[in-house]
């Protein structure tokens, strides 16, 4: 039978792409009308990312072609409302957050997430108001880390409402995707997909917001520069030399990028015997000494292997929260007092990373001028995005 209920039950079926809520969820269906075979069908779509409006055409003339129903889709594209005033500066999608961290690594599996969770309980539990952003739109680890896995955002029109563990607001992409899809995303997808988790969930007054970064230096770096004024930037490495290569590159980005560095996470730094307390060095201890000092900045932890970090992350409870009188709690303690510190004393400015072209918002992060080439330029918008080249 073609009526409107029948089409609504199909487009149910069409999932916003890489998540787990349908349009029709998500509240994206505004009207429709059924003249005949043609369903005229109204759609507000926040995304300005082309893929993802035509994914959600294609798939939902694929739905409605199994009722023998023709689709006419006009898709509306809201205007993002106006920043209200800040003491930031520089543009910001998320003008109620006071403080953006963004917490990155040169590569991945040197203990990132971990970081950010632990950093963001401690937070937290110092009398903070605390977001935490998973943004590793590939891994996203986090609603594991917090004990949030399985469960569903609430959804209030067009606004996701974050979740909230041990005092922090929390959202992440994993908790959005179907459960075990993998995404392979083009660069315009994931950079949309960073805006959106900021500039569409509900995160209210809060006093600083820990961004979980993909590791690497790419577009959802930049495009988190460019979104919101980061106030500084945490980088997560272990001691090894191999590991302090890439973390150059993530330091390098920074600087690039006009973000204030707080200071290094050295990881894996010696292990301490569950028995005896001895601790002994694995992968190497205090390397990152002179790589902050290279950079004028600090290590503001070195964190040591317990078996209990790994336990209290595999079953979604927070060292710092469930077993505070350890070293590596106290050490995180130790680091998120720190990091406020610098907090309080940066001063974000976005402005200069600004494009000025429409569509730009991909630049290069190498410093050597022998590769500054005409194509890294022309895939810049030819410095357009405000790097100095």
């Amino acid at each position: 039978m073609k009526n409107i209920d029948t089409i609504k039950e199909k487009l149910k079926k069409v999932y916003y792409p890489g998540f787990a809520k349908s349009i029709v969820e998500f509240d994206f269906v505004k009207d429709i009308k059924l003249d005949g075979d043609i369903a005229n069908i109204s759609l507000a779509i926040t995304s300005s990312a082309t893929e993802v409006e035509d994914s959600i055409r294609a798939d939902i003339e694929k739905e409605l072609s199994t009722i023998g129903i023709k689709a006419n889709i006009v898709v509306h594209k809201p205007q993002a409302p106006k920043q209200n005033s800040n003491t930031l500066s520089g543009k910001n999608i998320a003008p109620t957050v006071k403080n953006f961290v963004m917490v990155s690594s040169g590569k991945g599996g040197v203990g990132k997430s971990t970081t950010s969770v632990n950093l963001s309980v401690a937070l937290a539990m110092q009398g903070k108001s605390v977001g935490l952003l998973d943004a590793d739109i590939y891994g996203p680890n986090i609603p594991r880390m917090m004990g949030l896995e399985n469960q569903e955002p609430k959804i209030e029109g067009q606004k996701v409402v974050p979740f909230e563990a041990y005092g922090v607001k929390v959202m992440s992409m994993g908790s959005l995707m179907e459960p075990g899809k993998a995404l392979i995303w083009r660069g315009a997808m994931v950079m949309k997909a960073i805006e959106q988790l900021l500039r569409d969930i509900v995160w209210g007054d809060l006093d600083v917001l820990v961004i979980d970064m993909p590791p690497g230096t790419g577009d959802a770096q930049l495009t988190l520069a460019q979104s919101v004024p980061v106030s500084v930037g945490v980088n997560v490495t272990t001691p090894q030399h191999v590991a302090l290569d890439d973390s150059k590159r993530s330091l390098e980005m920074f600087e690039k990028l006009h973000i204030p560095i707080a200071g290094i996470i050295e990881n894996m730094s010696g292990f301490i015997c569950p028995k005896c307390d001895e601790e002994s060095d694995i992968f190497g201890k205090g390397t990152c000494e002179k790589l902050a000092k290279d950079y004028n900045t600090e290590v503001l932890s070195s964190i040591p292997i317990e078996p209990s970090i790994r336990i209290s992350g595999d079953e979604g409870e927070p060292i710092v929260f469930s077993q505070p009188e350890t070293q590596t709690s106290k050490r995180f303690m130790t680091a998120a007092s720190k990091l406020w510190e610098n907090i309080e004393k940066s001063k974000p400015d976005n402005s200069a990373i600004q494009p000025t072209i429409g569509g730009v918002s991909a630049c290069s992060t190498q410093t050597a001028k022998s590769q500054e080439t005409k194509k890294e330029k022309e895939s810049c918008g030819s410095g357009s995005c405000g790097c100095e080249h």
